[in-house]
């Protein structure tokens, strides 16, 4: 099974989406001379939770599991990678396609264009995160759900998940 192949079945149909993804993970792979990924050695922070992110995790191993694959919601067909070892990081971002297509046309447009020609290549704007941190966890006096402590809050000295916890707001009518 081709690296293709392996993309469209973990994602469940062929798009022009998809192969977004699949062009930046394999430029980005070239570009920074990534590693097979096992751990957190590459580290990926997508900009859109669009349909090239699943080629990303099956290309490059990156996966929010682990902790290497992170969300920066901007909504901008950008990703911003990152190799551990090395330092080293590069931001690509989609340029425009050429005019109006329909979806099949868009679909071709992607397949038949090498990385270069799709992407600009920048400089990353976020700093390379932290590895993925293990925290403990308490029952929530709310809910008694079990809740990382990095996302308790304390009320009337009871630890409260962020759904129990009430909100404070002075302007709410």
């Amino acid at each position: 099974m081709t690296d293709w192949e392996k993309c469209v079945a973990f994602h469940g149909h062929a798009c022009g989406g998809l192969t977004i993804g699949y062009k930046a993970a394999q430029y980005a792979a070239r570009l920074l001379d990534l590693p097979e990924c096992t751990d957190e050695e590459t580290v990926c922070i997508s900009e859109n939770d669009a349909c090239g992110v699943d080629a990303i995790q099956v290309l490059l191993g990156c996966s929010i599991g682990k902790g290497n694959l992170l969300f920066h919601m901007t909504g901008k067909q950008a990703f911003s990678f990152y190799h551990r070892g090395t330092g080293k990081s590069v931001r690509l971002v989609l340029r425009d396609k050429p005019g109006e297509m329909s979806r099949e046309e868009s679909f071709q447009y992607y397949q038949s264009r090498e990385p270069e020609e799709l992407f600009d290549v920048k400089p990353t704007r976020i700093a390379l995160p932290e590895r993925a941190r293990l925290f403990d966890s308490y029952i929530c006096a709310g809910c008694g759900e079990r809740t990382g402590a990095n996302w308790v809050r304390m009320h009337d000295g009871k630890p409260l998940c962020p759904d129990c916890y009430p909100t404070y707001d002075r302007f709410r009518v």
